[in-house]
């Protein structure tokens, strides 16, 4: 049986185009809303967000934010009745796997950032 290019590509896509997908809500629980962009914030609002992270590693597989994965791929969280929150990710296949239990991973981002302020005093 004979493939053409286009329908290998077309396979390949289909299989891997779900998880390489940032900004929508698959797999996002209830209490979790879709996600924007960094590119529709305010800059002021996103730089100081970047300033303010507090990990320098991925929070869901501890690589490093600028490494073999190119620069980092920011993701802002959103949740009725909180603070839109900025989430850094090594890569985009990292995004599904914190959509999965944002929770978690937003505990660990709080425990590095109350970790960084003792630290300061």
């Amino acid at each position: 049986m004979r493939f053409s290019h286009a329908s290998i590509v077309l396979g390949f896509v289909a299989v891997i185009g779900f998880p390489l997908r940032a900004a929508d809500n698959q797999g996002c629980p209830s209490t979790c809303q879709t996600a924007a962009t960094p590119a529709t914030y305010d800059s002021a609002w996103l730089a100081k967000a970047k300033a303010d992270y507090p990990l320098k590693t991925c929070v869901v597989s501890g690589d490093e934010l600028v490494g073999d994965m190119g620069e980092p791929i920011d993701f802002i969280h959103k949740e009725a009745s909180k603070p839109d929150r900025l989430v850094r990710f090594c890569c985009k296949m990292c995004v599904p796997k914190f959509k999965k239990d944002p929770a978690k991973y937003l505990a660990k981002i709080d425990e590095a950032a109350t970790a960084a302020k003792a630290g300061e005093n």
